[in-house]
């Protein structure tokens, strides 16, 4: 999300830090840039307005022009500005009160609300350590109830059962008392959606609401519909109130406007974003990090923490014991890939690193993406456990059967093989590298025509 927007606003912002010094007119030429630039992501016009002075404001200001740095001075400003529109306030769910907490899940059709649903109910479990029920209001559409019934088994989170015919009010009714007599922290009820906003589903949303008292009223809404989603989230909020936002397929979404303009319009907070269909791919909303990422400064924090939640440690002790001795085979490059696969993709984990816009570009014209690492693990998989721990008996007849096996051919082959020798060769070194070092070994992962000139990222 908002790679298109990263990549205008990177090109005013190296205008402006190759001057030496501002003069208003630059400020308000950069300003008609970002203008546009918002307005291109799709964001609405009375957010970029409202944008645009509030920066236009501080940037021409004295302060700005006669500074040092005055083009990082202002980066600083839109970077701020960015937050505040976002949303700076804290944007974790509201659980308080009597148990169980009420969690309505409310809008359209086909904007991810089930599966949503079930992606909160695993956190809720797994990390906040609550016994979490899921209801399904879902009369109108074929098997709703069921397809719940069948993410609660993968998440293991129960739901409440199915009493064939009755409607969303008893539903609601009969889930409050189960889960106040079950002992349940929290329930989680998912509405019914229509295909657009109409007034039989506003009442029966409101008539929930009324006998659930939700502590959290959640819209989900796709991104990918744009300036519809935030459209859908302000009519959502005037009839029925909302205490926050779920944005969905924001991994589909270059443009990411919907985000930017939803806070201001609707006043209310992002709480998460729907980055996969996965049950952990959600995560929690936080403007710094989101205003980092578009302003092309990296998401480290949250790199590290997915790191944490999908690495397994007791595999990362033994490839570091393997390496200290400077041991590293095709299965550790095996495991390797498929970390990096656990952890988002390669675009997933490139877009949280700081200042690699200009590598994602390269990368992009090397053909270098997530289907790459597929094509990889399957020749490794084609391969026998012989070959795969020692890579020098590959020669051309076994090239040729691997390259048969894993439905690629040998240049593929020939191509792994050659990252494989760099990689060896790096993880023989790591243990005695600084940061410097790391972020260099960090790109010897990648092909060598995917690293810009020079071997390390752009400063």
């Amino acid at each position: 999300m908002f790679d298109t927007l990263t990549g205008k606003l990177g090109e005013v912002f190296e205008g402006l830090k190759r001057k030496g010094s501002l003069k208003e007119a630059d400020v308000n030429a950069a300003m008609r840039e970002i203008r546009l630039a918002l307005l291109e992501a799709d964001v609405a016009l009375p957010v970029v307005k409202k944008f645009v002075e509030t920066v236009k404001e501080q940037a021409v200001g004295q302060e700005v022009l006669k500074s040092v740095t005055p083009g990082q001075q202002v980066i600083k400003i839109v970077h701020d500005a960015l937050v505040d529109m976002l949303g700076a306030e804290n944007n974790e769910l509201n659980l308080l009160g009597e148990p169980p907490a009420v969690v309505m899940m409310v809008g359209l059709q086909g904007s991810g609300k089930t599966t949503s649903t079930a992606k909160i109910a695993k956190r809720l479990t797994e990390k906040g350590r609550k016994k979490v029920m899921m209801v399904s209001l879902d009369v109108a559409r074929p098997a709703a109830q069921e397809q719940l019934k069948v993410l609660g088994e993968q998440v293991t989170v129960n739901t409440l059962p199915i009493v064939a015919g009755q409607q969303p009010i008893d539903i609601t009714k009969r889930a409050l008392q189960a889960a106040k007599l079950g002992g349940y922290d929290v329930v989680m009820l998912d509405t019914a959606g229509r295909l657009h906003i109409d007034e039989s589903l506003m009442d029966e949303v409101s008539m929930v609401k009324t006998i659930a008292s939700p502590s959290e009223t959640l819209l989900v809404a796709d991104s990918m519909t744009g300036q519809d989603a935030v459209t859908v989230a302000d009519s959502f909020n005037k009839r029925i109130g909302l205490s926050g936002i779920v944005l969905t397929r924001v991994d589909g979404d270059a443009r990411g406007g919907a985000a930017l303009s939803m806070r201001q319009v609707t006043d209310c907070p992002i709480k998460f974003l729907g980055t996969g269909e996965k049950m952990d791919e959600l995560e929690d909303f936080h403007a710094d990090r989101i205003a980092n990422r578009i302003l092309g400064m990296g998401d480290v924090v949250s790199l590290v923490e997915k790191a944490a939640e999908t690495i397994e440690q007791e595999e990362a002790e033994k490839l570091a014991k393997r390496m200290e001795k400077g041991l590293f085979d095709l299965n550790d490059m095996a495991k390797q890939l498929q970390q990096m696969r656990k952890m988002g993709g390669l675009q997933g984990v490139m877009g949280m690193l700081p200042g690699v816009g200009k590598l994602k570009q390269q990368m992009a014209g090397a053909n270098v993406d997530d289907k790459m690492i597929k094509r990889q693990e399957a020749i490794i998989s084609s391969m026998t456990d012989a070959e795969r721990k020692n890579p020098k008996v590959i020669h051309a007849s076994r090239k040729k059967r691997i390259a048969a096996g894993s439905g690629t051919s040998v240049q593929d082959v020939n191509k792994l093989l050659k990252q494989y020798q760099m990689m060896s060769k790096m993880m023989k070194k790591v243990s005695k590298l600084g940061k410097k070092g790391f972020m260099r070994s960090l790109g010897g992962m990648l092909p060598p025509n995917a690293m810009p000139p020079g071997g390390g990222f752009p400063r």
